[in-house]
């Protein structure tokens, strides 16, 4: 279990790393395109067929993420389950164990946050929001909204829209498009990354209740 969310976390730095790389390059090719056209015709065109691949391959690695979170999570409570099978074999060894021994989200969010005063909170199923701020599927989803804002400017450009407007329509793209994909994370993270039928629940006295 150990060596396979390796090969997860490793896959969401790859796939992370890949897509940033190709966004620095993308961005260098546009500001080469241009000086070379001093923001011409021929600068609109390139950025216009451009940034819609960036965008796709930046969705494409947000759903990949998202699905590697999953798994990764999945993977946690697989040995949260075997700590609880040790611990139902030496109960005299729990005070040794600083990270979960059962499979519901307090105890998947246990062993993420290493203490009990970390994982647990006055509301045991409520994620922190601290791990969605900075989880690597919406860091990666603010890059998409800004692409898709600058895919918004471009197009604005070369309908030659007035400043305002083209600041405007940028905005509520950017916005938007963050909106939809924090929503995204959010719901995928509610619904589908805990297990909906944990075998080996937190008792409730852990958290205070």
């Amino acid at each position: 279990l150990l060596a396979t969310r390796g090969l997860v976390w490793t896959e969401t730095f790859s796939r992370a790393s890949w897509f940033l790389t190709v966004v620095s390059g993308a961005v260098v090719a546009l500001g080469l395109v241009a000086q070379a056209s001093h923001f011409g015709r021929t600068f609109r065109v390139f950025a216009l067929s451009l940034l819609p691949v960036l965008i796709l391959v930046g969705l494409a690695t947000f759903v990949r993420l998202m699905d590697l979170n999953r798994e990764d999570v999945g993977l946690v409570a697989g040995m949260n389950r075997l700590r609880h099978g040790y611990l139902d074999m030496a109960p005299e060894l729990e005070p040794y164990f600083s990270t979960g021994q059962h499979d519901d989200r307090a105890g998947i969010l246990q062993t993420y946050g290493g203490s009990r005063a970390v994982a647990f909170t006055a509301d045991r199923n409520r994620q922190p929001i601290r791990q969605y701020i900075s989880s690597t599927p919406l860091l990666i989803g603010i890059i998409d909204a800004v692409l898709v804002g600058a895919l918004a400017g471009v197009a604005c450009s070369a309908l030659d829209a007035g400043l305002v407007t083209a600041i405007v329509v940028v905005g509520v793209a950017t916005l938007m498009t963050l909106a939809v994909l924090t929503v995204i994370h959010v719901r995928g993270v509610e619904c589908r990354t805990w297990p909906a039928y944990p075998r080996f629940p937190s008792p409730p006295d852990l958290d205070g209740e």
